[in-house]
């Protein structure tokens, strides 16, 4: 089994909704995540180390790792710290998720492997 291991510093982002241009209906991605799924794709591409895309089925395992906001009491922020509190706000796992496809053509042929 190969392994592959991409990070990317900073706070995890999810994929922002689509907008609607009103005039025209064109749909675009939001700047915001465009430029944070190139840095994932460039991360991405490094951890390749010019590899070709892997064939046939994958696992994805996502480990997003989130700053403790410094307005919480010392006491939550300390159980935050060992495990006892985990974040319930926005954004999601499955909106996480959604960055996969920054990585079609680098890291596996399309996400839906």
């Amino acid at each position: 089994m190969t392994e592959i291991v991409i990070q990317l510093p900073g706070a995890p982002q999810s994929k922002g909704r689509p907008r609607f241009v009103r005039a025209t209906g064109h749909a675009f991605t939001p700047a915001k995540t465009r430029s944070y799924e190139s840095m994932l794709q460039g991360a991405a591409i490094v951890a390749m180390e010019g590899r070709a895309p892997l064939d046939g089925p994958v696992a994805v395992e996502v480990l997003a790792c989130f700053p403790i906001p410094a307005s919480w009491p010392r006491k939550r922020r300390e159980a935050a710290m060992h495990g006892q509190v985990w974040p319930t706000t926005k954004p999601d796992a499955d909106n996480l998720l959604k960055v996969l496809d920054s990585m079609n053509a680098v890291v596996f042929h399309d996400d839906k492997q």
